[in-house]
């Protein structure tokens, strides 16, 4: 099985993280989680960061660094996490694919439920050290 590439984006905001819940017309609808997307073909994952996260919330970010890599719980994705350069303004959910976003400190997020044990990681073991 091809494994295939996506990113996720780590909006950081006065010490909180965006993380949105997965709507309706994506796979395992209800999830929290960082925004993330696929890399679509000859894009980069720079490219597919500012992309995913205009598509989904509606804001405009400038790619940062890539803090680290994971796999999805599945196998089927190999995931690049990045950290932007936030843009102002408010984020307004696409809806079939994201229900809500919210702010939430590192503490927050770990007692959301559901969420993916890769994201829980992150944010236990990464994101402290960022």
């Amino acid at each position: 099985m091809a494994r295939r590439e996506a990113i996720v984006a780590v909006l950081r905001r006065d010490g909180r993280v965006l993380v949105v819940r997965r709507g309706p017309d994506v796979a395992r609808p209800g999830y929290w989680q960082p925004l993330s997307g696929k890399l679509e073909p000859g894009e980069t994952q720079r490219q597919a960061l500012v992309r995913e996260v205009h598509e989904e919330i509606g804001l405009t970010v400038s790619p940062g660094a890539k803090v680290w890599e994971s796999l999805t719980d599945d196998g089927h994705f190999r995931l690049h996490w990045w950290t932007t350069e936030d843009s102002t303004g408010d984020p307004v959910p696409d809806g079939d694919e994201v229900t809500e976003a919210r702010w939430v400190t590192p503490e927050e997020y770990l007692e959301l439920t559901p969420v993916f044990e890769g994201d829980r990681e992150f944010f236990e073991r990464i994101l402290p050290n960022l």
